[in-house]
């Protein structure tokens, strides 16, 4: 791996305080991107986060941002792009989850995940479209879907729809914007080792590992180099697909 393949390089990353999109921002600022990133209500592991960042010597912006607001989304893209003069990445990684049986389900609970997962994704790839058609090289657009997206998850019909919805956003949009060299994937994952995760009890977690062909949950460093990877010039050939990293489990 060349240690500084994004130099000169810059990135946004929704959702990035803690798990998976805290594990990319450093990713990428380790390999010499500087990078963006929004915050809902973590402003003191914010702060952390930028002082990691900025010991890794890159730039970084952060912001409290709501990414279910449009206005508020086109507004960050707009000083990132003034911080860093470009926007070459975005992955649209903010998610929830508001578990529940349908019957049982309020109407709160689905707005709420179709908004930041869904409407999230699409108010960032609008907001980034225009910078990145200005790069002469392009840029990536990756959009951190599930495998709730593909397959279907019980008492999860907010999220395996927001996911789904993902995966469709994507394949709609590579089609768009590939004749101006912008790729955009999917990474539908599985389960991961992440705070979530370890609120597991025992049973249910043995339960889960037992379906899984691999035996064990991903880490976030894992997804950290697929989406590198993703982002990179070895992956510029690739565009419109939904990359599973779930062990196997949606086989």
């Amino acid at each position: 791996m060349n240690e500084k393949q994004f130099a000169e390089k810059s990135a946004i990353v929704t959702g990035a305080t803690r798990g998976i999109g805290k594990a990319i921002v450093l990713e990428l600022a380790k390999r010499g991107a500087n990078v963006a990133f929004n915050y809902a209500k973590s402003a003191d592991e914010a702060e952390k986060l930028k002082a990691e960042i900025e010991n890794l010597g890159v730039k970084v912006f952060a912001v409290q941002c709501d990414v279910a607001d449009t206005e508020a989304s086109a507004d960050f893209v707009k000083q990132t792009q003034g911080a860093f003069g470009t926007v070459d990445f975005l992955i649209n990684n903010a998610g929830i989850t508001r578990d529940q049986l349908i019957l049982r389900m309020k109407e709160g609970d689905w707005d709420a995940v179709i908004d930041t997962n869904l409407k999230g994704a699409w108010n960032f790839s609008k907001a980034v479209l225009r910078p990145m058609m200005k790069n002469e090289t392009g840029g990536a657009i990756l959009n951190i879907s599930s495998i709730s997206g593909v397959v279907g998850m019980l008492g999860q019909s907010n999220y395996s729809a927001s996911k789904a919805g993902m995966i469709g956003l994507t394949k709609a949009l590579a089609k768009e914007v590939a004749s101006r060299k912008i790729t955009v994937n999917a990474l539908a994952l599985g389960l991961i080792e992440t705070e979530m995760a370890s609120e597991m009890n025992a049973e249910y977690r043995a339960k889960i590992l037992e379906s899984i062909p691999l035996k064990r949950l991903g880490n976030v460093r894992e997804v950290a180099e697929i989406a590198c990877f993703m982002l990179s010039d070895a992956a510029r050939y690739i565009t419109g697909q939904v990359i599973q990293a779930d062990g196997g489990l949606a086989m």
